[in-house]
């Protein structure tokens, strides 16, 4: 075996190995947020190994012993003290320019760049209130994330990580939703994100991000790929896959996964699986 060869298989064992904690982690009883999101950094990052995972979650645990110890703090209370800290102190914040930048979307450069998306910032801040024994959660707007500080159902204040902490009142909340999607704003967008539909948020705006760029149809794949190792899951994903598989000419792979893809929503889309079928047949074409 050549030095490549020896390259190619220490690639391949990592890339295992990220994917079985990934799989394994996903399927806990109670996920762990942070290290879903770490792992997704190290299959990001190929020089990322579990010092990477490890450093970063020591710097979640930094920072959340620098947050001042006061156990009856309400709501607002909390969000003041993390705005202090994780905003002001530290600098976490984000720009139209962090949309443009795959480190925006992996924890770990997140916790160094201390800039991300909104959904990667509101991680940090659940994480260091989820340490510190704040009520937290996340709130999955449409196009724009933001945390929630207290009683889903009670009382509660909502905050923006992404503009360094800021406190968000009903009308900015709608004025969010709207200025991203230009619905109105449903009690439903308001409720707790559950951290596994928070790792496929993380990994679809990666996606998004890979599908604009046509040199990256590795991360697009990687991707993928992750997420179809989370419990649940959309089924087209497994055609976007095969569809890339081709793309990177894996002719046989990508026709494989098609059909079987094909197969799977016959029954309700016989017309849309007889089209998936004859890419199917153009792929294996092209290997003539």
């Amino acid at each position: 075996m050549d030095s490549h060869d020896n390259r190619d298989a220490a690639e391949n064992g990592r890339d295992a190995t990220v994917r079985e904690r990934f799989a394994e982690a996903a399927r806990a009883e109670r996920p762990d947020l942070a290290l879903l999101c770490l792992l997704i950094n190290a299959e990001a990052d190929a020089e990322a190994g579990e010092e990477a995972v490890d450093a970063a979650q020591i710097e979640l645990d930094r920072l959340t012993g620098l947050l001042p110890y006061e156990p009856s703090r309400d709501p607002r209370g909390w969000a003041r003290a993390l705005a202090v800290l994780l905003g002001e102190k530290h600098g976490f914040h984000g720009t139209a320019d962090d949309y443009r930048r795959l480190e925006s979307s992996l924890l770990g450069e997140v916790l160094k760049r201390r800039r991300g998306l909104p959904i990667l910032l509101s991680v940090v801040w659940m994480e260091v209130a989820r340490r510190a024994g704040a009520p937290v959660y996340g709130i999955a707007l449409p196009g724009h994330f933001v945390v929630g500080l207290g009683d889903p159902a009670g009382e509660h204040v909502v905050v923006d990580p992404f503009a360094g902490g800021r406190l968000l009142d009903e009308q900015d909340v709608e004025l969010l939703v709207a200025g991203s999607t230009g619905v109105a704003l449903s009690e439903a967008m308001l409720q707790p994100a559950g951290p596994l539909e928070i790792v496929l948020r993380v990994l679809n705006n990666i996606r998004a991000w890979a599908a604009a760029r046509p040199e990256h149809t590795d991360v697009q794949l990687w991707a993928v790929e992750l997420s179809l190792l989370l419990p649940h899951h959309p089924a087209r994903l497994r055609y976007e896959r095969a569809r890339l598989l081709v793309e990177r000419g894996d002719f046989v792979g990508g026709a494989r996964e098609m059909e079987r893809y094909a197969d799977t929503v016959a029954a309700m889309e016989p017309s849309a699986a007889d089209a998936i079928r004859r890419q199917a047949r153009a792929a294996r074409a092209r290997l003539n």
